[in-house]
């Protein structure tokens, strides 16, 4: 079809249809932008309110997501000011998953052999009974509530489900803390490992937790969704990023400008997570790959295999910061409030809430006392795990599948997101603080007196 006409004086121009494309197109790109701008003037402008109040720039960005959200700036019904609806919130999903992206690709590069070495085996073993513990303690929790409130009010498989959910933390909000107060110490060095590998136990735990519940539910057993895809899932994960991270180090060796090496690293992750987001069957068995995973791998491969890393990653640092508190902005605006609106939600979320902070704080102080952390280190590690989003919404969403049964999961883990988003980084704030990996800055710097110069 033409998309153009030759006028009277010979030059081509567009037909009217193409025009109210390109018109459309034109608005459709103007309130992107607009959006963008203004999640981002919301955030930074929150953080300079919770700046003086000691608040996390964490909490200021999902404050300021809420504000601008369809909730409530978003009710006015303004395009480009604030979100008007859930569906405009997740049109900008594209760059949240490039954010959790650049996010795993930093907690990776914790993962230098050296450092390995000395807590690799501590990180990994807090990391599996921490999970578990939170797993068992929800689990028994709502199993309890069950029983006592019944079938209708509180079905098994959403008992089960919780619990696996229960077992997830969420590497964001620790890391921009940890970044935004320049955290450093025994506690910090074990903290990021162990939230990686959270990921791994965490996907584990609700692939057989998940399937147990369809069980219970539908009363059959499918071995290959509980088994089979999860291990597939984790394997591919770590041998794609393997990969990529072989082939990104191959690569920034080609190039001795910082600038350039810079910019090849921001392709890379960005690729990376593109290939991450493919998914495909292969005899009937359904294959995909786990966008943090094999991020942190790419992270871990080029840590340890280039040089010059810790210099490309301050850099890389540097780039992304503004990409991280857009992130957190879109997911306040992502909150769905109205789950205040059911008591049911809110009861069985806060059983939910409590029982899975009691088993992240006592499975992660059991485990620091058995593999003889030192004393601050076990008795603050446990509240740093508390945050929790991003692979918890995405557990939540696969927990649909059980119908009316995963629309209350997924209110329920939507309740305490809100909760946990909220209130995590402050705790981990204190926790660290505690601990002695954040300095406390002076409340008053000393004033430097100028020698008044000398008169003549």
């Amino acid at each position: 079809m033409p998309t153009s006409y030759i006028g009277k004086h010979g030059r081509s121009k567009p037909l009217p249809y193409f025009q109210d494309i390109l018109r459309n197109e034109g608005e459709f790109f103007m309130e992107i932008l607009l959006g963008l701008s203004f999640a981002l003037g919301a955030g930074l402008l929150l953080s300079r309110i919770a700046k003086p109040l000691g608040l996390p720039s964490v909490t200021s960005y999902l404050v300021a997501g809420i504000l601008i959200g369809p909730y409530c700036i978003g009710r006015l019904g303004i395009e480009g000011i604030g979100f008007t609806s859930m569906e405009s919130v997740k049109s900008f999903e594209l760059f949240s998953q490039v954010a959790l992206g650049f996010i795993a690709f930093a907690i990776g590069n914790e993962f230098r052999l050296s450092q390995l070495k000395k807590i690799g085996g501590k990180a990994t073993f807090i990391g599996i009974v921490q999970a578990l513990v939170a797993t068992l303690l929800v689990d028994a929790a709502l199993i309890g509530l069950h029983f006592i409130l019944g079938e209708d009010k509180l079905p098994l498989s959403m008992a089960i489900t919780l619990g696996a959910v229960a077992a997830a933390t969420a590497p964001a909000a620790t890391l921009m803390v940890v970044r935004q107060y320049k955290a450093k110490g025994k506690l910090t060095d074990l903290l990021l490992p162990i939230v990686a590998i959270d990921d791994a136990v965490g996907l584990i735990i609700f692939a057989v937790s998940f399937g147990i519940a369809k069980a219970v539910q539908h009363g059959k057993v499918n071995l290959k969704a509980i088994l089979l895809e999860p291990i597939i899932e984790i394997v591919g994960s770590l041998l794609l990023g393997s990969l990529m991270g072989m082939l990104f180090s191959w690569f920034e060796r080609h190039f001795s400008s910082n600038s350039k090496r810079l910019c090849l690293s921001i392709t890379c992750v960005i690729f990376t997570v593109a290939i991450s987001m493919c998914k495909f069957e292969v005899f009937g068995v359904h294959v995909g790959f786990s966008v943090l995973l094999v991020c942190m791998m790419l992270g871990t491969m080029f840590c340890n295999l280039c040089d010059f890393s810790a210099e490309i990653m301050d850099k890389t640092d540097a780039w992304t910061t503004p990409l991280f508190a857009l992130f957190f902005v879109l997911s306040g605006a992502e909150l769905e409030l109205r789950v205040f609106t059911d008591i049911a939600i809110i009861g069985i979320g806060a059983a939910y809430i409590i029982s899975r902070s009691l088993g992240k704080y006592f499975g992660a102080y059991a485990s620091a006392k058995v593999v003889k952390c030192d004393e601050k280190t076990t008795k603050y590690l446990g509240i740093t795990l508390l945050p929790q989003a991003g692979v918890a919404l995405g557990m939540s969403v696969t927990a649909m599948e059980l119908g009316e049964v995963g629309s209350m999961i997924r209110n329920i883990v939507l309740f305490s997101v809100l909760v946990y988003e909220l209130v995590g980084p402050m705790l981990t704030k204190i926790a660290l603080t505690k601990a002695g990996n954040i300095e406390p800055k002076p409340h008053h710097k000393e004033r430097k007196h100028r020698t008044p110069p000398a008169k003549i």
